[in-house]
């Protein structure tokens, strides 16, 4: 039977579209400023659209060695700090989601993890572990430190939680282990719960920048976003040659930052289209029971 439409219906749709167009609008501001000259994003003349368009900015940021280098670091940072979060995530996750007769310190190691999210060292502690281990100045200083996100073990035992007992039982009764049953069973089903993570997780990496400025000894050594932050943001001389200086003298400070932003976002916004249609299921579902 076909439904029929209330204004209730109308009225929620006028609303959603209002909010996405709210959400856009900035988006789209700042991609017009990126690419106006520097007269007219001082003067205030960009509206939604590019005035005297150029793109002198993205040219400024991106041609040269050091943004490529820094790029590289990002992507590693991303790769290998993604794939060691992710499977810390999995295999933390799978044993706090059994119940106390089956794991009996299960309590005890899920509030020994509960509690890093309330409590935390301070900075200083943080650098010192760090320095002493020896990380200072290479990538696993960028990967380690955050190599057990919590919030997203928790979402992943939550899902674990809501999957029928029955799949456990009959992979027992057919000899299958623990290990067989979290990668053969588990993990093949919880797809939405992993693909929302994993979002997290790379956004959490791509848009990182201040470890990068503290545990990096070296510029050579920054991943994108605080090599950008430096430049761009500080306007660290030192790490440009003398061209680039004078180029600040015919680039908008706003163009640079709108550029910026838009680089920035765009891995995240490639990345996001194919985990998209998991996030909403991988978010409720992971967060209904604690």
């Amino acid at each position: 039977m076909s439904r029929r439409i209330s204004w209730v219906d109308v009225g929620i749709t006028i609303f959603v579209l209002a909010a996405a167009i709210l959400c856009i609008l900035p988006f789209i501001h700042i991609t017009a400023i990126s690419f106006s000259s520097n007269n007219a994003a001082a003067a205030g003349w960009v509206g939604l659209w590019p005035k005297q368009f150029t793109t002198s900015s993205y040219e400024f940021v991106m041609q040269r060695t050091e943004f490529w280098r820094a790029m590289w670091v990002s992507f590693q940072r991303v790769a290998i700090g993604g794939a060691l979060s992710l499977l810390m995530c999995i295999l933390v996750a799978y044993p706090l989601s059994k119940e106390s007769r089956q794991f009996r310190m299960r309590t005890v190691y899920a509030w020994i993890f509960f509690l890093t999210i309330l409590f935390e060292g301070g900075l200083i502690p943080w650098y010192m572990v760090i320095k002493q281990l020896g990380l200072i100045n290479s990538i696993w200083a960028l990967v380690l430190p955050v190599a057990v996100p919590v919030f997203n073990i928790v979402l992943l035992l939550n899902f674990f939680r809501q999957l029928p007992k029955e799949l456990g039982e009959a992979a027992f009764v057919d000899g299958a282990g623990h290990w067989t049953l979290l990668w053969r069973i588990y993990v093949p089903v919880s797809a939405p719960a992993i693909a929302t993570i994993t979002l997290f997780i790379i956004v959490q990496h791509w848009n990182s920048w201040f470890d990068g400025l503290i545990l990096m000894n070296h510029p050579d050594k920054y991943p994108m976003q605080s090599y950008l932050h430096t430049v761009v943001i500080n306007r660290d001389i030192s790490l440009l040659s003398m061209s680039d200086q004078s180029a600040f003298q015919h680039i908008s400070e706003r163009t640079l930052k709108s550029a910026q932003i838009l680089l920035g976002a765009l891995p995240v916004l490639v990345v996001y289209p194919f985990l998209q249609k998991y996030f909403a299921k991988g978010i409720i579902i992971g967060s209904v029971k604690g």
